[in-house]
């Protein structure tokens, strides 16, 4: 018996007394790891941008909106318009203008507003707005105050928001410009509005107003020339006061 706990504590402290690796094998595990740390990024630094830029996330159909990247069939498109429709009991559906990022042609199809759509990721870059001079406009990028054209186009409808010193969005695709946008709150200056309505009703009644860049928008009656107040951009409805 005492010679058998012996030789038990004898084999435990030979095992500790040896380390369970050499100062080659754990050179070795080094290198190894190094030099899979290094293959995994070379690997990575070898996919394209554009290849990862195309991982993107399921969106609502409720969420498309002009600017977005969707894929659709495997093709690339991006969103020209998108108008929401309610049929009923049928349910809301969105009809949406696409255009193909690599032929530049156009269809039309329809979403249902549950429906999950493949949303491409694209680069997006901030500018401050210079001028436009026809139909392009000028923007510098703030950090290195280089200045570039891009067609007033872009900006869709939004163009008319457009102010000196405005900060606005440029999203990029596979390194080509394939929209631009503009804050969603934009603070204007009415410089025309209807006379006040006489009389109280029972639901709050709006009047027209026209702002600085000569869009008209629904507004409270309190609202008169000469006040600021804050306009959704892509409604073109009121918020409130500045």
């Amino acid at each position: 018996m005492q010679i058998a706990r012996r030789r038990f504590f004898q084999t435990v402290l030979s095992c500790c007394s040896s380390p369970p690796f050499s100062s080659a094998g754990i050179s070795t595990l080094t290198r190894r790891r190094d030099g899979l740390n290094l293959s995994l990024h070379r690997a990575t630094l070898a996919v394209p941008w554009a290849a990862l830029q195309s991982r993107g996330a399921k969106i609502l159909g409720t969420d498309v909106r002009p600017g977005k990247i969707v894929q659709r069939k495997g093709r690339i498109y991006q969103v020209l318009k998108a108008q929401h429709t309610q049929h009923g009991r049928g349910g809301a559906t969105i009809q949406v203008e696409l255009r193909d990022v690599d032929t530049g042609n156009k269809v039309t199809e329809r979403f249902r507003t549950d429906e999950a759509i493949e949303s491409v990721f694209v680069e997006e870059k901030s500018f401050t707005y210079l001028y436009q001079e026809g139909n392009l406009v000028t923007l510098m990028e703030p950090s290195t105050f280089e200045q570039v054209e891009v067609q007033k186009e872009m900006f869709g409808k939004a163009a008319a928001y457009l102010k000196e010193d405005m900060e606005v969005t440029l999203q990029y695709y596979d390194n080509k410009l394939m929209s631009a946008s503009i804050p969603l709150r934009v603070k204007c200056k009415v410089v025309e509005a209807q006379p006040n309505a006489k009389g109280i009703t029972a639901s709050p009644q709006y009047k027209r107003v026209v702002i600085d860049n000569g869009i008209t928008v629904l507004a409270p009656p309190f609202v008169d020339i000469g006040e600021e107040i804050m306009v959704n951009t892509t409604d073109d409805s009121y918020i409130t006061r500045a």
